[in-house]
């Protein structure tokens, strides 16, 4: 049996919820965390009724203490976690420097690094105890490429991402374990509806979708364990960090 912890609290749901359809139909064993009870019970009847196997927990990334809690149940549940996805992540719609308040930029901090954080040490021991085990780590394209459009509070905490990733594999890879950051560009997701000027949905259609997150974190999940997928920077072939106004199409 293998069993991954997805993360998919706030608006990275939809990413978060896409990687546990993906993990679930390879056979995985999901366990689900969020805030939203609601939404976390939803994914899981529909993953469940796709006849996977899927189980639930509530917690808030930012609450390092509810994190080692949920880590220890699914631990004593089932004796191991395979692959931890900590797809956390949120932005504010007031994200400029001129408008990013203290506790903007603290709340960004703690759901998209420190729960990224969290989520990894509560997972960590067991999987250096197996000498097995993956991380993926869903950044975003800021993590790479700083957009104004992201703000700094993102840009930062997306990019601080980048160098987690990467250094839990200099340091872990002498205990078999492996970590890969996903840099994607814009997906689809209710996330992009928080944006100052949100996109049409035609824009929208034409954007990554999760399902193709969940491919992709199934695909680095489920490489041969010798094989480290570091990194992964993934974006539509209509990229609108590529301009500033919508190019003309021929149809």
């Amino acid at each position: 049996m293998r069993t991954a912890s997805p993360g998919s609290p706030a608006a990275a749901a939809e990413s978060g919820e896409a990687g546990a359809r993906a993990l679930a139909q390879g056979g995985a064993t999901v366990v689900l965390s969020g805030r939203r009870e609601d939404a976390l019970d939803r994914v899981a009847e529909s993953i469940r009724n796709a006849g996977g196997t899927a189980e639930t927990a509530v917690l808030d990334v930012a609450d390092e203490a509810a994190v080692r809690r949920v880590a220890a149940a699914i631990l004593d549940r089932h004796g191991r976690i395979d692959t931890l996805v900590a797809s956390a992540g949120m932005n504010l719609p007031n994200r400029s420097f001129r408008d990013l308040g203290t506790e903007g930029w603290r709340r960004l901090v703690d759901v998209n690094l420190n729960g990224t954080m969290h989520a990894i040490q509560a997972a960590l021991p067991a999987m250096r105890e197996r000498r097995s085990g993956t991380v993926i780590i869903v950044s975003s394209w800021v993590g790479r490429h700083a957009l104004v459009l992201g703000g700094p509070g993102y840009n930062a905490t997306k990019q601080a991402l980048v160098t987690l990733s990467h250094s839990l594999n200099m340091e872990e890879w002498r205990n078999g374990l492996r970590s890969c950051v996903v840099m994607p560009g814009e997906v689809a997701t209710d996330l992009l509806g928080q944006r100052p000027s949100p996109p049409p949905a035609a824009e929208m259609a034409r954007l990554l979708q999760p399902d193709d997150l969940g491919r992709t974190i199934r695909f680095v999940a489920e490489m041969p364990p010798h094989v480290c997928v570091n990194e992964i920077l993934i974006s539509p072939v209509w990229n609108r960090a590529f301009f500033t106004e919508a190019p003309a199409t021929n149809g």
